[in-house]
Parts: structure tokens; C-alpha cells; sequence
């Protein structure tokens, strides 16, 4: 009863943290049994390398799904349910004879491993005749996959089953080839790690004969090997010593040559002198230009600010004639608003460094009233979602209201009926939190993307808008030392980010 329940539990736990997607459920899964497998709960890593396979069989990543597969077999031949590890075996068998069917082409660097485990479970059971035909069969996917890796298990692998099965002089072949080949990559660590596990399988197989015999020849290896050292270490010492003599000769030799040697220098030293003469001249004209360059920045800054004074002595000057218009004409309320605007943008330009005051608001209680506020605007059947915690927060809640506005009225006017905003608030540590204004629209095109937070970036009908929302919104986010991006990995709609800092 408490098995069943725990897995239960952990398909729970399963199911609740999957992503969408086949593949990253499987991918997830596998993160999870392996954590599991590292804190030795068997049990729960073989249902997730089970479910992990179930995820990766219905892609094209067939080596995960071996992989997952045969790991899962061997935790249930591990708890001797060897009836339910052939089967498995079988079902991950399938897997790759269908990718084989799919590709046109023979897969035997995954056909190997599910043969090697099942190699292992009849080496367990001591079942001879059946344990010989799985390794033919080892050896036929070795040889045909030509891969390195595959050669050099193999090895181990028949040296196991020779051992296993009191063939002590094959075993002590298959061995020694792999040590040789271990040996010859100067690999020691490797080889010594091989002749160890051989050990300690034949200990916890009870194999005493097998065990006497890898130690010993652990031994006369490691003897082979300190001699080699001592060699290897005598013919480098050597080297070095026909090295130094080498370099007695040629500092004897090189004793005639040091007048030339010093004569080469002086002239080295003339064609220095003459190079800081002229890189003292090259500095000079560098300063000259520079200087010529600060003056024509400083002239393009002052030009700035009085093409800025410019603009906004205009928009004041149209006001009064505006007043005189009639304001219910589309045209008079699109200048009316464009001219604020500028107002609007170039007193947050010159007050930039004068910081907002804040105070402490709760966060769901401020992001469910804007949602509320805009849901008269949205088309029909357009939901608002709010996802916020009942925190408090410091802002400035009257910029931060408008910014929100402004995004939330613009993803009511381009979210289709039928459609989905959503108002995020997120904590991003603890000087960091995040507004985030999401919908289902139909997005910015990418060559806009660049210049959607710029004023006067195009000409268009004022009518329709005068572009400057995102801009005043922007530099608004920058007083209160945040920013206010768009989020380009968003392909679904819009979605706006202003991030503040307190």
C-alpha cells in the first residue's frame, strides 16, 4: 500500500512540473530520475526513467529513449523483477526498429545497449547458452556501429562474461586488451579504474576465483607501469641533459657574435628615436583633432537643446490657436494631443535626474483595479487576467498606473475577440520587480521593433496616433531608474516588460 501511494505521489509531482512539449517533459523527467538515482531512491528514478522513455518514444530522439529505457530495465533487474525488465527491453527494441524504419538506416549504436542489458540479467541468472547469443549478438552491433567507445566496452564486457563463466584465459585476453589500449593512451588512471571495477564485480558476484585472479594481475600491471614511469622519467632527464649541453655549445658559439650584436643595437636604437620623433608628431595632430572634434560635439549639443527649446516654444504657441478650434473635429484633437505630448516628452527630458516619490502599494490590489479599468475598452469575449501576490510594494503608483494604462489600453486595441491580456507582477529579487503586459494581439513587426521606444522616428496621421505613448512611457520608466523593453522572444502577440529597480 505505501509503494502504491508513493507512486502516486510521484506522478504527481510528474505531472504538475512537465512542460508542454513531449520532448522537455522527457527531458525534465530524466533531470529528475537521475537527481533521484544520485540520492539512491530506486524506486521513484525508474518510474521517472520509465515515464521519461514513454516522453522521448513519441519523438525522433531515439538515443534518449534508449537510454531512459535501458536505465529503467536495469533498476527493475537490480530488485530481480526480471520479467518486467525483458519486457521493457522489448518495448525499447520496438522504439529503434521503428526509427530504423523511419531514417531508411540501421541503428546499432542503440541496438547495443539494450543487448548489453540483457547480457547483464542472464550473467546474473548464470544462464550460459542464453548470455553467449546476446554477446555474438554485442559483438555484431560493435562491429558494425565503428565506434571507438562501443570497441572498448565490448572489452570490458567480455571480459566479464569469461570470468563470469570460470573461462579464466579468454577473460584474461579481453582484459588485457582493454588495459593495452587503456596503456597505449597513457590512460593509467582508466585502466586502473577498470581493473578495480573488475574486482569489485567479481566481490559482489561472490566470485572468489574471478577476484584473485584481477588482483593479480592488477598487481603486475601496476609493477609494468611504475617501471615504465621510471623509464619514461630516465629518458627525460636524459633528454634534458643532452638538452643543456646543447645549450653550453651554442652560448660558446654565440660569444664571437656579440659585437654584432651590440652594433645592431644602436642602430635599433637610432630607428627608435626616430620613431618617438614621429609618433610625438602624430600624437600632436591626434590632439588637434580631437580638440576640433569636441568643439563640433559641443556645437551639436547646443544645437540640440535649442532645436529642443524650439519644439516646445511651438507646442506652446499652438495652444491658443488650437483653443480656437472646434475640439470636436478628429484633426483638432490629434494636434491637441500631439502638442501635450511634446510638452509632456520634453519636461521629462529636463528632469530626468529629479527622482519620483514612492509609496507602498499592494501589488494585486493595484494591478486588479488597471485590470478592471480597461475591460470596458476590450472587444468581446476578451479575457483580463491579473497574476500578482498580495505584497507590498514602493512605487510611484501615479507614473507606474499611467505606463500600465497605456500598455493595457494598447493591447485592448489590438487583441482580437476572443482573445487573452494578461497583467503579471514578478519579484526578481530584493531590490527588483517586473509589471508585465501580455496579449494575443498581432504584435510589432521586427523592422519597427528598433525604433518603438524613439520619438519622431517616422511621419504618419496624427489622426491615428502620434507614436509618442511608448517614448513618454519610456523615459517616465528611466526616472524612476527602471526600463520599459519589449520582450522580442515573445511570437504570440505583445509583450511589454517594465522592470523597476528601488
Amino acid at each position: 500500500m505505501k509503494k502504491v501511494i508513493r507512486l502516486l505521489l510521484c506522478m504527481a509531482l510528474c505531472y504538475c512540473s512537465l512542460p508542454a512539449g513531449a520532448q522537455d517533459r522527457g527531458s525534465d523527467l530524466m533531470k529528475q530520475a537521475q537527481e533521484c538515482l544520485g540520492q539512491k531512491d530506486y524506486t521513484k528514478a525508474r518510474y521517472l526513467f520509465l515515464q521519461a522513455y514513454y516522453a522521448y518514444s513519441t519523438g525522433t530522439q531515439y538515443d534518449k529513449a534508449v537510454a531512459c529505457g535501458v536505465q529503467a530495465s536495469a533498476l527493475y533487474h537490480r530488485e530481480n523483477y526480471n520479467q518486467e525488465a525483458f519486457e521493457l527491453l522489448g518495448s525499447v527494441e520496438q522504439t529503434v526498429i521503428t526509427g530504423e524504419q523511419k531514417s531508411g538506416k540501421s541503428l546499432p549504436a542503440l541496438r547495443y545497449p539494450i543487448t548489453r542489458e540483457r547480457l547483464q540479467i542472464y550473467l546474473k541468472q548464470r544462464s550460459t547458452s542464453r548470455a553467449k547469443d546476446q554477446l555474438a549478438r554485442l559483438e555484431n552491433w560493435a562491429k558494425a556501429a565503428q565506434n571507438d567507445s562501443l570497441d572498448t566496452d565490448l572489452l570490458y564486457t567480455q571480459a566479464l562474461y569469461y570470468y563470469t563463466f570460470g573461462m579464466n584465459s579468454q577473460g584474461d585476453a579481453a582484459l588485457n586488451a582493454l588495459i593495452n589500449r587503456y596503456t597505449g593512451q597513457k590512460d593509467y588512471a582508466k585502466a586502473e579504474a577498470c581493473y578495480r571495477e573488475m574486482i569489485g564485480k567479481g566481490r559482489r558476484a561472490g566470485n572468489t576465483a574471478m577476484v584473485a585472479r584481477a588482483y593479480d594481475q592488477y598487481m603486475a600491471w601496476n609493477d609494468s607501469v611504475q617501471a615504465l614511469a621510471a623509464q619514461e622519467k630516465y629518458n627525460e632527464l636524459d633528454a634534458r641533459y643532452k638538452d643543456s649541453l646543447q645549450t653550453i655549445e651554442e652560448k660558446d658559439g654565440s660569444l664571437a657574435a656579440r659585437q654584432y650584436v651590440i652594433v645592431g643595437l644602436c642602430i635599433l636604437a637610432a630607428i627608435l628615436a626616430a620613431a618617438l620623433v614621429l609618433g610625438g608628431v602624430i600624437l600632436l595632430r591626434f590632439v588637434a583633432q580631437n580638440r576640433k572634434q569636441r568643439k563640433m560635439i559641443q556645437t551639436a549639443n547646443e544645437h540640440n537643446a535649442l532645436k529642443t527649446k524650439f519644439i516646445r516654444n511651438i507646442s506652446a504657441q499652438m495652444a491658443p490657436t488650437l483653443d480656437t478650434l472646434d475640439t470636436a473635429l478628429p484633426a483638432v484633437q490629434a494636434l491637441k494631443a500631439f502638442s501635450a505630448h511634446i510638452e509632456e516628452l520634453s519636461v521629462l527630458e529636463d528632469t530626468l535626474a529629479a527622482p519620483y516619490e514612492l509609496e507602498d502599494t499592494n501589488a494585486l490590489t493595484f494591478c486588479e483595479s488597471l485590470a478592471e479599468g480597461i475591460k470596458k475598452n476590450v472587444k468581446e469575449e476578451v479575457a483580463v487576467t491579473v497574476n500578482a501576490p498580495k505584497l507590498s510594494v514602493k512605487i510611484n503608483r501615479e507614473h507606474v498606473e499611467k505606463i500600465i494604462a497605456h500598455l493595457l489600453q494598447n493591447a485592448a486595441e489590438h487583441t482580437p475577440a476572443g482573445g487573452k491580456i494578461w497583467l503579471d507582477f514578478k519579484k526578481r529579487g530584493a531590490h527588483t520587480m517586473q509589471f508585465i503586459v501580455t496579449d494575443t494581439g498581432c504584435g510589432i513587426a521586427e523592422e519597427r521593433q528598433a525604433d518603438l521606444f524613439k520619438p519622431f522616428t517616422g511621419v504618419q496621421d496624427l489622426t491615428q496616433g502620434d507614436g509618442l505613448g511608448l517614448p513618454i512611457c519610456a523615459l517616465e520608466a528611466t526616472k524612476m531608474n527602471g526600463s520599459l523593453t519589449l520582450d522580442s522572444t515573445y511570437h504570440k502577440g505583445a509583450r511589454f516588460v517594465l522592470e523597476l529597480h528601488a
